[in-house]
């Protein structure tokens, strides 16, 4: 479980910093009312990506564990290095295009036109499909073979990790309302110029970090096997 809970937590941190929702969330935390918006574009976020997620881990997640073999531990392993191997493709894409990426200007919505909560939805519903760590996180979290129960954990806890920025936003206009027009517009400068090199960095190391989970897993799992041989092996020889 402990596995899997870094596995979850690390991939949605890496996945946080993510235009898509940091961009919308920084406009309206300028706009009127910034911290209602915040605070319902947050919930939006974060329920639609959970209950997606949910639908897919136990939906069609849990009918092909009901025709196929319960996965065994080193299953687990491997869905857990093949999410590793997902972050590093991606970072590897967000530095290639890092240049290309950086001169594209970050969405900006307007948040006079539409509520926190709908801004929320609209986006999450838009991006859901193509959540490709996300889906890595819930291949791993499907073939751990864990109950309902533990699954919406893990999930949960990726998703609140994946708000983690706009929870910060609403802290900071929250605990800083005089300031908190000026650090918000010198992150969404600051996030304009580097977000494609700082996300393909994160997941880089968020990649080998789970790599290094699954296959030292694998490799324990290994050396097991052979101790265990190795004494069945001197039993059966020893006079």
């Amino acid at each position: 479980m402990l596995r899997l809970i870094g596995l979850a937590v690390s991939i949605g941190l890496a996945d946080s910093v993510n235009p898509s929702t940091i961009a919308p969330g920084l406009y309206l935390a300028l706009g009127q009312r910034p911290r209602p918006a915040l605070i319902q574009f947050t919930l939006a976020v974060l329920v639609v990506n959970f209950v997606g997620g949910a639908a897919i881990a136990l939906g069609p997640g849990e009918a092909l564990l009901a025709v196929v073999p319960k996965p065994g531990a080193t299953a687990r392993y491997i869905a857990e290095t093949v999410a590793g191997v997902v972050m590093l493709v991606a970072a590897v894409v967000l530095w290639v295009r890092r240049e290309t990426l950086g001169r594209r200007e970050l969405p900006s919505p307007d948040p006079r036109r539409k509520s926190g909560l709908l801004l929320g939805l609209t986006i999450s519903a838009v991006e859901l499909p193509t959540a490709f760590p996300y889906f890595a996180v819930i291949a791993a979290i499907v073939g751990s073979g864990f109950g309902p129960g533990r699954q919406l954990v893990l999930l949960a806890l990726y998703n609140v990790a994946f708000v983690l920025p706009l929870i910060l936003m609403i802290l900071t206009v929250t605990l800083a309302p005089d300031r908190a027009g000026q650090i918000l517009r010198r992150a969404r400068d600051w996030l304009q110029r580097r977000w494609p090199p700082l996300l393909a960095g994160l997941a880089l190391i968020v990649g080998l970090f789970v790599i290094a989970l699954g296959i030292t897993g694998l490799t324990g799992r290994t050396h097991g096997r052979v101790g265990r041989f190795s004494r069945r092996f001197r039993r059966s020889i020893t006079p």
